[in-house]
């Protein structure tokens, strides 16, 4: 197989499934390593993938937004065990901040139904579900509704989390990188995640794997600001021991 041939091979993977590993690539190509890394650099060069640690991700996906029902159906059992695992940082009775997203979703349904708490949210889809739930107190934040992420966003809702301080704030985030911290393609979603973490004495980042290494425009937490991120097994050693190193916690599960 040509050089050519073997890039073309490796971006059609990369789009296909999202992000190639090195090794993987290595033993499926049957070429070495550094000649699996000469290939990405090409095509880094060529402005159709980014390098991460231990492989690459193709440009669009740092690049494009995907709704909210797109991301529902991504990594489904993965969002499940870390809501069930989030549920263990609120403490009994306590206030809880969550932000807009699938993996904040799943942790609305994973709420005993008996559970006591406030709950202070800025989606539609997170309020639905709980609105329903006589011990938890809902406080639903209003704002200018963006339909991509049914998030409401704006001044309205920042000015309404000015003078809160919540326990625990449950944070998502389209891509986290120790560089640069956890990050957003969207300003105004950018700048409602910004004060949510202001509004909480802890904010925790419940996010999968799929979403490390990836890096968008907009920066809403650098890592002091993050207390800990409960992600799955599939986060790679390094990524771990580098943000731990950094001061967040990680919780795999």
């Amino acid at each position: 197989m040509y050089a050519a041939e073997r890039q073309q091979a490796i971006l059609e993977r990369a789009r296909e499934v999202g992000r190639v590993e090195v090794v993987a690539l290595s033993e499926t190509l049957g070429v070495t390593v550094e000649t699996v890394r000469r290939d990405l650099t090409a095509l880094e060069r060529l402005g159709v993938v980014r390098r991460v640690h231990g492989g690459a991700l193709p440009v669009e996906r740092l690049t494009l937004e995907q709704h909210t029902a797109d991301r529902q159906i991504q990594a489904t059992s993965e969002k499940r065990t870390i809501a069930e695992r989030a549920l263990e940082e609120i403490p009994h009775g306590g206030s809880v901040i969550l932000d807009s997203g699938t993996t904040t979703l799943a942790i609305a349904h994973a709420m005993p139904a008996d559970m006591s708490a406030t709950v202070v949210t800025n989606s539609f889809a997170i309020a639905a579900v709980i609105a329903d739930r006589p011990s938890i107190d809902l406080v639903l934040l209003g704002g200018r509704v963006r339909h991509r992420t049914g998030a409401a966003v704006g001044g309205m809702m920042i000015e309404a989390l000015a003078g809160m301080c919540a326990d625990v704030a449950f944070m998502g985030a389209n891509g986290f990188d120790v560089s640069h911290g956890f990050t957003t393609p969207d300003q105004a979603e950018s700048d409602a995640k910004r004060a949510m973490v202001g509004a909480a004495r802890r904010a925790v980042i419940v996010s999968d794997s799929t979403k490390a290494g990836q890096i968008h425009l907009h920066r809403f937490a650098g890592l002091s600001d993050i207390a800990m991120l409960i992600t799955d097994t599939g986060l790679d050693r390094d990524t771990a021991e580098d943000l731990e190193a950094a001061g967040v916690e990680v919780a795999l599960v």
